[in-house]
C-alpha cells in the first residue's frame, strides 16, 4: 500500500504560503496581532457516509503515523531562542529581541504548529483518491480556557485580546447534503479524526476518552457553538483518581475558530510558545499514548525535570535536578537515574549523547537567572492579555 512521503531531519519543513503571514505589532502589545484569511476554504463533498468513512480512515492513519514517528517538542525552540539571544541580543532586553525574532519551524522539532504543517504536508498524497482534500485542509486557531463563551463569540476573534496558543488542522465537509467539520489535533496527541456535524448525527464524534491512567481520566467533546457556527467548542473534562475528586471532575472550554484559515501560526502561536513556563519533549505511540519523555516548569528555584519511560508494569518515573547536567564532563548520576536516562533516550529514539547534551543545554539556560526572569516577564504580559477571555 502506498504511503505519504516523510520528511527527514535535514529537510526544511514544508509550510504553505498561507501559513507564513506576519502579524502587525501595536505599541505595548506582547504579541503581534493574529491574521486570518479573507476567504473561506472550500468544502469537500462526500456523496455518502461510506465515502466519508473511507476519507476519515485514510486521514486518521496518516495522523497516527505522524504521532508515532515525530516527538512533541517545546524544548528545542526555546533553546534556539536562548542561543540566538545570547549571540545577537542585548543581555538586558529580551523583550526587544523577542519582538524582532522570527520563530522557525525545524524538522522533527515540532510544537503543535510544526505538527500541523507536517500533517498538511503528509496528506497531500491523498488528493489522488479524494480530489480536492489537499486544497480544502487548512490550519485553524484555538483560544484555550475560555471563561465567557457568549462574550467571546459573535464575529471573528478579537485580534488584540487573545494569545491563540494552539492550532489544529480543519476540513469543512458535506456528506449527502449534511454539513460538518473534520478536526485533527496531533499537538494534543489525538490519534483520531474528530467529526463535528451540524445536525449532531452520525458520524458526529461526541464525547470520547483521550487518556485513562493511574492519575485519572481526560475526556473531550467537540460541538459547534450554538450561537455562532464559526466556532467549535472544545470541552475538556478531567476526573482525578483521588477519592475527593472522583465525583467532582474539572471542566474547561476552548474555542476553535473554523470559519477562515489562520495565517499567523508561526508568527503568533509559535512565538507565544517560546515563552511558556512549561516545557516538554514527548514520544507518542500509534494511538497517541505517551511512551517516554521529559517535562518541567521553568523556574527561578533549583530546576528539576520529570522523566518517564514505558515498562511492562506501566510507566517508570523520576525527578532529576538539572544541576547534574550543567557540566557534561562531570555528570554524576546514581544507578537508577542513569538507567532511566538511558532507557528514556532509547524509547524516544534519541542517541544518549544527544539526550545528555540537550539536558545540559537546558540546565545552562535555566541557570541563567537574568534570561529566566525576562522570560517570565513576557509570559506574564501575555497571560494578562488573555485573562478576560
Amino acid at each position: 500500500m502506498a504511503t505519504c512521503p516523510r520528511s527527514s531531519a535535514q529537510q526544511e519543513v514544508w509550510c504553505p504560503q498561507r501559513g507564513l503571514a506576519r502579524g502587525p505589532w501595536i505599541r505595548g502589545a506582547p504579541l503581534p496581532l493574529p491574521v486570518w484569511a479573507h476567504y473561506e476554504s472550500p468544502t469537500l463533498t462526500c456523496d455518502t457516509v461510506e465515502q466519508y468513512e473511507e476519507l476519515a480512515s485514510s486521514v486518521e492513519l496518516e495522523t497516527q503515523r505522524l504521532l508515532r514517528e515525530l516527538r512533541y517538542d517545546t524544548c528545542d525552540n526555546v533553546l534556539r531562542l536562548y542561543r540566538d539571544f545570547k549571540e545577537n541580543g542585548e543581555p538586558s532586553n529580551l523583550e526587544h529581541f523577542y519582538r524582532k525574532y522570527q520563530p522557525r519551524i525545524v524538522a522533527e522539532r515540532h510544537t503543535c504548529v510544526g505538527l500541523g504543517f507536517e500533517l498538511l504536508r503528509r496528506v497531500q498524497c491523498l488528493d489522488q483518491r479524494f480530489p480536492g482534500v489537499a486544497e480544502a485542509l487548512y490550519l485553524v486557531s484555538c483560544e484555550e480556557t475560555i471563561g465567557d463563551v457568549a462574550g467571546y463569540v459573535g464575529g471573528p476573534p478579537a485580534a488584540d485580546s487573545g494569545e491563540k496558543e494552539h492550532i489544529l488542522v480543519c476540513l469543512k465537509i458535506e456528506i449527502a447534503g449534511r454539513r460538518g467539520i473534520m478536526l485533527l489535533d496531533p499537538g494534543y496527541h489525538i490519534a483520531r479524526v474528530i467529526t463535528v456535524m451540524h445536525d449532531k448525527a452520525y458520524p458526529n464524534t461526541g464525547w470520547f476518552t483521550q487518556t485513562d491512567d493511574q492519575d485519572g481520566k481526560t475526556e473531550y467533546h467537540y460541538t459547534l457553538c450554538s450561537t455562532d457556527n464559526d466556532y467549535v467548542e472544545w470541552h475538556e473534562r478531567k476526573t482525578r483518581r483521588s477519592t475527593s475528586a472522583l465525583n467532582n471532575p474539572s471542566n474547561q472550554v476552548a474555542l476553535i475558530y473554523v470559519a477562515r484559515p489562520y495565517l499567523t501560526a508561526i508568527d503568533v502561536t509559535e512565538r507565544r510558545n517560546l515563552v511558556y513556563n512549561f516545557r516538554s519533549l514527548l514520544a507518542r505511540d500509534f494511538k497517541g499514548h505517551l511512551v517516554a519523555g521529559i517535562y518541567f516548569k521553568v523556574t527561578s528555584d533549583q530546576p528539576l525535570f520529570n522523566i518517564f519511560h514505558q515498562t511492562i508494569r506501566g510507566k517508570k518515573r523520576a525527578k532529576i535536578s538539572f544541576s547534574k547536567f550543567q557540566d557534561l564532563s562531570k555528570i554524576e548520576l546514581d544507578d537508577d537515574e542513569a538507567e532511566i536516562i538511558t532507557e528514556c533516550a532509547r524509547q524516544m529514539n534519541i542517541p544518549l549523547q544527544d539526550f545528555e547534551g540537550l539536558l545540559s543545554a537546558l540546565a545552562r539556560m535555566l541557570h541563567d537567572s537574568a534570561f529566566v526572569k525576562q522570560l517570565f516577564a513576557i509570559n506574564a504580559k501575555i497571560n494578562t492579555l488573555a485573562k478576560d477571555n
